[in-house]
């Protein structure tokens, strides 16, 4: 079949997306390849569909074990065979996807670097044809999730030489890139860099002024839509996640200090819709691929752009209008600075962390500061930021900025934001002097401007693209191809006027846009949606596996009424049409007079799952309900299942059971390694009542419902 059937039959689009063919093309060709495409730019599909061309099996190496069954779920959910190795498989499932894998059956197989080494002898054996490192950033120490494990993989050209290599990352400026090709052995491969440009997604920046009430005002605006908040600790998380589901919305808490069975859970219930919101640390981040997230709140900054643009990457990946909100404080930025002054390549973090800050403040479009920093330049203003809707005033800085821009040449590109400033005010300090910039001609050509203007305006003209920091270069400052224009070709610049703080506060208001477009039929788009979900209960999937929001759109908006319309819809595969066709068009069939009276809904086509509404009945004594089932014989696991709770809630029931009663055995529920670890810093514990600081004094590795126990007993012990 040819690439457009394959694109059809198997993912249901009729044209690819940007750079996708050329990439697809040179894979197929045998070629090895550094691709960037930004989250839900459509990297997968880079080597999804050429490993249905190909004869051999297509590996792909996947750092988070939920993404890779996230992925794999809807492979085969469209009919592609394919399959994941990982630790969280046990022996038995280990052994059935070797034998798999050695029949030839498999199309692709997902494994984490973690887990290579446990695969390379079976993997020889058979055909690779091609492998693909996703995430590839994490391999660098100049990316912004340096993994060791990453570093084995730098083998597989030399071990599997017929297979070529296509290294793809969401985000990597020149620097990140150049050294990924390096680690891998494809210094000679071809670069694919797709725009960055997500125009769906409408970016906002506000002060951390009392954050939870402007998150409340927030989420009330955006009820029942699927959002991440992402927490900068595990404790604001959790606190987070309470306070907000205090206010009525559904919410929950993710964070390494769970156990896996929990925040299995919960991203399973997220990507159903079964849980809305979900206050997080950057660990999920990569875990989730779910293409109808809304919006993505913010409520730290993030420690560098690449992540945060990779955050805000996980809303609007269906291209429908999503938000992305980031709170800054100076709080925040003291306790980032102190992060990676603890971390490797302190400078270059320290510099990154700086044009964070810089993007928070920005007073010029933040869509074209974020293009800018990836090498990608915007010529208009994008008109869907903050700063756009609510414009500063502008004034001619053309001649201040051909003036650093000079500055820029004669210091040979070798002079820092600061000590640039400095040789623009003719300052006399060391910096200058040791340097001999005081001997260029631009020296002191700037003295009618203040340092702190200076600094604004020349942070500006880095977020217009005119100039860049070579970050892995001492963070020097170097032209842009734009710049050279202001600076050689009589190109003008506009820079805003820099308002007193309080004016700028006062000219940010928030900007919401109508979530459906007027064409879309609001009720049978409802409809579709729940058929959906009811559908993906039945299969035990996430919605989004089904359809996406965007291809329920599309069919809300243009109402197909027979197979060969059906077909036609935008994300609608052949596979999927044969398996979901009937009951859509049972659905939008309940349009009277074809397509132009009022939607009448009939009956359901699967009976939902009854979930019992919150107050009916007599109420019951929760904490006796999971007692009854522990002295039933039932497991805490088994508990937590039944009760669809977690099973550190589970246990504290049984703990404050105990306190009241002293009827049930906590000893044999508490690991004695756990025990003897609580015991010997007992003393050393300064705050015995506070939960949430004992868990960070053993830095999470004790879960919650351990502590409550162990607490319990150690305290009850003490007494006696």
């Amino acid at each position: 079949m040819k690439k457009l059937e394959l694109l059809k039959k198997y993912f249901g689009y009729d044209s690819f997306r940007p750079l996708q063919e050329q990439v697809i093309d040179d894979v197929i060709a045998g070629k090895d390849l550094m691709v960037v495409m930004p989250t839900g730019g459509g990297k997968s599909m880079c080597f999804q569909l050429p490993a249905l061309f190909l004869d051999g099996i297509t590996l792909v190496v996947s750092p988070l074990i939920a993404l890779m069954k996230d992925q794999v779920d809807a492979l085969r959910a469209n009919g592609i065979p394919a399959s994941y190795f990982n630790s969280s498989q046990d022996t038995s499932q280990q052994q059935e996807l070797l034998k798999e894998l050695r029949s030839g059956s498999l199309k692709l197989i997902y494994v984490a670097p973690e887990s290579i080494g446990l695969l390379n002898n079976h993997l020889k054996e058979i055909p690779v044809s091609l492998i693909a490192v996703d995430e590839a950033h994490c391999i660098s120490a100049w990316g912004h999730d340096f993994r060791p494990a990453y570093t084995q993989l730098a083998y597989f050209k030399t071990s599997f030489p017929k297979a070529n290599l296509i290294a793809l990352t969401a985000t990597a400026d020149r620097a990140t890139r150049a050294d990924i090709k390096k680690q891998l052995g494809i210094q000679h491969a071809k670069e694919y860099v797709a725009s960055f440009d997500r125009p769906n997604l409408t970016l906002e920046v506000r002060p951390g002024n009392n954050r939870l009430q402007q998150i409340r005002r927030f989420l009330q605006k955006n009820k029942d839509k699927s959002g991440i908040i992402y927490c900068l600790s595990r404790k604001t998380c959790e606190s987070l996640a309470s306070k907000i589901t205090a206010y009525g919305f559904d919410a929950a808490a993710y964070h390494a200090g769970l156990s896996h069975e929990e925040r299995e859970n919960i991203q399973e219930t997220f990507i159903k819709d079964d849980l809305k919101i979900v206050c997080a640390t950057i660990a999920f981040g990569m875990g989730i691929d779910k293409s109808n997230v809304r919006f993505v709140l913010h409520y730290n900054m993030p420690k560098n752009i690449e992540g945060y643009y990779q955050e805000i990457g996980r809303a609007g990946r269906d291209g429908i209008d999503s938000h992305a909100l980031l709170f800054h404080s100076y709080a925040d930025m003291i306790q980032l600075r102190k992060f990676a002054e603890g971390s490797g390549n302190v400078e270059v973090q320290i510099a990154k962390l700086e044009r964070m800050k810089q993007f928070a403040e920005a007073l010029t479009c933040r869509r074209k500061m974020l293009l800018s920093y990836f090498n990608e330049y915007l010529d208009e203003d994008c008109g869907n930021c903050d700063v756009c809707l609510n414009k500063p005033d502008f004034f001619d800085a053309t001649l201040s900025a051909q003036k650093a821009l000079s500055a820029i040449i004669r210091t040979e590109e070798k002079a820092s934001l600061n000590l640039l400033i400095d040789v623009l005010r003719g300052a006399q300090n060391a910096a200058v002097i040791e340097s001999g910039f005081q001997q260029i001609k631009t020296y002191g050509a700037g003295k009618d401007i203040s340092w702190n203007d200076w600094q604004q305006y020349i942070v500006q003209m880095i977020n217009q693209g005119l100039i860049e920091i070579a970050f892995h270069e001492f963070n020097h400052l170097k032209l842009t191809p734009q710049g050279k224009e202001v600076l050689f070709d009589g190109r003008k610049v506009s820079l805003a006027v820099i308002p007193k703080p309080e004016e700028l506060a006062a000219k940010r208001a928030q900007h919401t846009k109508e979530e459906l477009p007027t064409e879309v039929n609001r009720d049978l788009y409802e409809a579709l949606r729940k058929t959906r979900l009811q559908l993906a209960n039945a299969s035990n999937l996430a919605p989004y596996m089904i359809f996406s929001d965007a291809t329920l759109k599309d069919m809300a908006t243009r109402i197909p009424l027979d197979d060969n319309e059906f077909a036609d819809i935008t994300g609608v595969g052949s596979h999927k049409h044969d398996t979901y066709g009937v009951a859509f068009l049972k659905i939008i069939s309940g349009f009277k007079d074809s397509r132009t009276d009022d939607f009448v809904y009939r009956e359901e086509i699967i009976k939902p799952k009854r979930k019992k509404k919150k107050g009916s009945g007599p109420k019951k004594d929760t904490v006796m309900e999971s007692v009854e089932l522990f002295w039933d014989g039932k497991t805490i696991k088994d508990i937590a299942e039944i009760r669809g709770f977690q099973p550190s809630t589970i246990m504290a029931h049984l703990t404050k059971r105990y306190e009241s009663h002293n009827d049930i055995d906590l000893e044999k529920l508490i690991d004695g390694k756990d025990y003897n670890r609580m015991a010997e810093d007992f003393n050393k514990i300064k705050d015995e009542e506070s939960l949430k600081s004992i868990f960070e004094h053993f830095e999470g590795k004790i879960d919650y419902g351990t502590l409550r126990i162990g607490l319990t007993l150690l305290k009850e012990k003490k007494e006696v």
